[in-house]
């Protein structure tokens, strides 16, 4: 079997649950203090580790080796699909943590975060189903009525109905302004006609849910062209009558995509009212009455930025599991000499030193992406249970800036990172007998999906960057310098913190130059956006992993070196000085790059690219 499921404990979880992050804050809110609490992620994690090992795992193979199908008409899934979606759904690991009811017993974010890391490494491509179902359900909770909750909510909060967003059209793909589906009102005013065509839809269809319903973007005839005009429909495979039954909706699978990986995720082209009989209930008010302005970008939007999360999440899983199953399988490939004893016996070859490089690389990007993650989905509990208005607002602004970050820093690093961990196993690497191979193949979507990390990019300099006139922004990185002002004398770390001031000193140069080109040179902006959201997580991540390091050298101080979570502490210092001595120069580069503002892009005639 080439699917392997590496990790072989849950101690950073543990770490940033139960010693970084102050989650007691969340494990006390009214919502959880009943029934989590932070003493207990250990004993909460450990069998989902397992389950993930033993029950998982053998899943992404089949998932591999049986690719989804299109056998006339009907979608045919890996065997092993359905029996673990079930299973998930009925043990309390699937799609019911979106329930926001009275009394509802859900887990909060930071710790189904843990739950999703576990669950998704272990098959990352089977989880798109219940991800995007999550999403779904939470944005019909959000803003559809009552009635269509109570329609729609149990059963896929249940797993009995799967879910999906449709955004992406054959001449629209991220200018979603340019959909051509349609909707035409009927004699109840909140069911429209549906006409269209989606392509590029994750869990489009499958063969082991009753219904799927598909959260579905449109324009209704006679709204406003653009993004303003476009509403959000509900739109099940199989309508669903007042009485519960069941019927066809007219919502037929054209194909589904042959892809580079994630052969098991049925990626679905879907045609809606080939035959003028598909109908769907509209979210929110109608078009038509509200001076041609649709809702359906604002609603959906709320789904997009929770999937971003997810998508850097397993971005993050993928990159993880690499390295893990790199780590193991040098400790056991047995190959060369020393290079300081070339007379000497024949070593594994995690004790060369380019293999030493590598896997410390790949443990400081790891813990890196985690980290970034766990705060994310931290704040995402504070916005959404604090009591304090204040707390909940502040908390929702560092969601909005971060989320671009924790999207795209995972997977666009993620695809050179999995290259490294293919090149730990030299020549089996290679090999689709290996772990690695898949993994790579499989993690590439990352950076493409819900938006293109170049769309993040200008989610960051456009909007987050602005958000109340700048002072959002500011108060991000203020902290971060309020931060290396506190710490900057540590001893055993002065090198880390002189990195991460002169990186701090050269991004206010960024900010600066950015501010001149918005008037000067506005074609700078895009230019440059990627490199510049590159440079923000960087800065980032080594503002968490220097707090971590904090922690853990003050825990080697309590405990001593004979404790036995030495090495564990002793390896959140290393990865820190590491990234930070290695990562962290680079966003010094990167801002030369960037404020130099060479127009070479913006300047070659574009007949030069045919040579």
């Amino acid at each position: 079997m080439a699917a392997n499921f590496a990790y072989q404990n849950t101690r950073d979880l543990e770490f940033i649950i139960q010693e970084w992050l102050p989650t007691e804050k969340v494990f006390n809110y009214d919502r959880y203090k009943e029934y989590y609490s932070k003493d207990d992620v250990k004993a909460f994690l450990a069998p989902v580790l397992k389950m993930a090992k033993e029950v998982i795992e053998p899943t992404n193979d089949d998932g591999n080796q049986n690719p989804a199908r299109l056998v006339d008409g009907k979608t045919v899934l890996p065997k092993s699909f359905g029996p673990l979606y079930k299973m998930l759904q009925s043990e309390g690991w699937g799609t019911s943590n979106i329930d926001r009811s009275e009394g509802a017993l859900v887990m909060p974010h930071i710790l189904s975060a843990a739950v999703n890391e576990l669950i998704t490494a272990a098959n990352p491509v089977f989880y798109t189903y219940i991800m995007l179902t999550n999403g779904a359900g939470d944005l019909i909770q959000t803003f559809a009525d009552q009635d269509l909750i109570d329609m729609f909510l149990p059963k896929m909060m249940d797993g009995t109905w799967a879910g999906t967003m449709c955004l992406t059209e054959p001449s629209a793909g991220s200018d979603v302004g340019d959909i051509l589906s349609k909707a035409y009102p009927t004699e109840d005013p909140l069911v429209f006609k549906i006409k269209g065509n989606k392509i590029f839809i994750t869990g489009g269809d499958n063969d082991f849910t009753e219904n799927i319903i598909h959260l579905f973007l449109a324009r209704v005839e006679g709204a406003k062209p653009g993004t303003s005009g476009i509403s959000l429909f509900i739109v099940p495979k199989y309508w669903v009558n007042a009485d519960g039954s069941l019927e066809d909706n007219d919502v037929i699978t054209t194909g589904l995509e042959h892809k580079l990986g994630q052969y098991g995720s049925a990626t679905a082209a879907l045609a809606f009212g080939e035959n003028d009989n598909c109908r769907g209930w509209l979210i929110g008010r109608n078009p038509l009455e509200n001076d041609g302005r649709g809702e359906g970008m604002a609603q959906m939007f709320q789904m997009m930025n929770l999937a971003r999360m997810e998508t850097g999440l397993m971005a993050h899983c993928s990159v993880a599991n690499a390295f893990y199953n790199a780590r193991d399988y040098t400790k056991e490939r047995v190959q060369g000499r020393s290079f300081t004893n070339p007379r000497g016996e024949r070593v594994t070859i995690i004790n060369h030193e380019d293999i030493r490089r590598t896997l410390l690389m790949g443990k400081a990007y790891t813990e890196a992406f985690r980290a970034m993650l766990m705060k994310a989905l931290f704040h995402f509990d504070i916005r959404q249970d604090d009591p304090d208005p204040y707390e909940r607002k502040k908390a929702r602004y560092y969601v909005d800036v971060v989320t671009p970050l924790c999207k795209a820093f995972p997977s666009d690093e993620g695809w050179w990172l999995c290259g490294e961990a293919i090149q730990a196993y030299g020549g089996y690497g290679f090999c689709e007998e290996y772990p690695v191979a898949q993994i790579a193949r499989d993690m590439k979507i990352y950076s493409i999906w819900e938006g293109t990390n170049y769309i993040q990019s200008m989610d960051l300099v456009g909007r987050k960057m602005g958000l109340e006139n700048g002072a959002v922004f500011a108060g991000f990185l203020q902290e971060i310098q309020d931060f290396y002002e506190a710490n900057k004398s540590t001893a055993g770390l002065e090198k880390e913190f002189r990195n991460l001031g002169e990186a701090l000193k050269s991004y206010n140069e960024l900010m600066q130059t950015l501010n001149d080109w918005r008037s000067s040179n506005p074609s700078l902006i895009p230019t440059y956006s990627r490199r510049i959201l590159t440079a923000t997580s960087e800065l980032h991540a080594s503002h968490l992993l220097l707090d971590q390091a904090l922690l853990a050298m003050q825990k080697i101080n309590e405990l001593g070196k004979e404790h036995y979570d030495y090495n564990f502490y002793i390896g959140k210092i290393a990865a820190a000085r590491w990234f930070l001595r290695n990562v962290t120069p680079h966003i010094v580069y990167l801002i030369n790059v960037i404020t130099d503002a060479d127009t070479s892009v913006l300047d070659i005639p574009l007949e030069s690219f045919e040579y």
